[in-house]
């Protein structure tokens, strides 16, 4: 039998593997936020193998086949170990791992993924398969990053810009609620952005960042409001480098949660992802929740 499929329930956590050391932390932090969501978890193997089919050997296939089995079976058991009496099921797919992830996780689903993968040809995670899931998928998306530290800082961190971010916020709120942590709500404004010209940087300062504290300051009264049972922070800060503050700040979270706008890339190249998301994906120091955000109305692109 070429495939082994049990459809996840559509809000289940689904996370890839692929034999990476980055990928089994990807899976054991997947089977924790499971376990909070008190949901499924569904743990993918993409072998890719109609397109291996092509220029590989029939024994060249089976041994991928076998392999990718093994490894789904050895999660399974790694995961119980760790979440005894987690609902757990397996999908060895012929697709290749974007393609399997997007489809196992669905609109409503969430896909995890490791930080990098095994390097060289057969790379799967971050770099390949975790950029590309992050450029296009519609379903949130997470990065494991910063696990080798196990200690919880108590403290869920959500990047925000303005209105077209509450979704975003009230997503941070929930996480923060599972792990019965704090929220703290960060909004950096790109100086050299937000001033034209020499003029305005002394006459003009006081009301841009006027303007941001109350962006910050309705969308933080929102969420409290939704929240009451929550710690929650509100901080604004002005930086020429947006990444760096929100990567430094990620150092003292347990998950960093942000949206980003997406746009069509040129000559029908998939979407791309802005630079602060970019940047975040490969240097935050905490596992990264990525809520997909599309359209050209919803502001400028993180």
């Amino acid at each position: 039998m070429e495939t082994i499929f049990r459809s996840p329930d559509t809000s289940s956590v689904v996370v890839g593997v692929d034999g990476s050391a980055p990928a089994r932390s990807a899976a054991l932090w997947a089977a924790g936020e499971a376990a909070r969501r008190s949901r499924p978890l569904h743990v993918v193997y993409g072998s890719d193998s109609d397109l291996r089919i092509l220029f590989q050997s029939a024994e060249a296939i089976e041994r991928t086949r076998a392999a990718g089995r093994e490894l789904l079976d050895d999660t399974v058991k790694a995961v119980a170990a760790e979440c005894p009496g987690l609902h757990v099921t397996t999908e060895f797919s012929r697709a290749d791992a974007v393609t399997s992830l997007r489809q196992a996780a669905g609109p409503h689903g969430t896909i995890v993924v490791g930080d990098r993968g095994r390097g060289g040809f057969d790379s799967l995670m971050l770099g390949s398969v975790g950029l590309n899931i992050a450029a296009m998928a519609r379903a949130p998306v997470v990065v494991v990053r910063g696990t080798d530290d196990a200690e919880e800082r108590g403290s869920v961190l959500v990047a925000v810009r303005d209105e077209h971010d509450l979704m975003c916020a009230r997503y941070a709120a929930r996480e923060a609620e599972l792990r019965k942590a704090s929220l703290r709500l960060l909004h950096v404004w790109n100086l050299l952005r937000s001033v034209g010209d020499v003029v305005t940087m002394l006459d003009g300062m006081k009301e841009i960042a006027g303007r941001h504290e109350e962006a910050l300051r309705a969308l933080t009264g929102t969420i409290r409001d939704e929240f009451p049972g929550l710690t929650i922070a509100g901080d604004a800060e002005k930086s020429a480098s947006v990444a760096g503050v929100l990567a430094e700040a990620s150092r003292q979270a347990d998950l960093l949660v942000m949206g980003g706008r997406r746009a069509h890339a040129p000559l029908g190249l998939g979407r791309n992802l802005g630079r602060v998301t970019h940047t975040l994906l490969h240097h935050a120091h905490c596992p990264v929740l990525f809520i997909p955000r599309f359209g050209s109305d919803l502001g400028g692109s993180a």
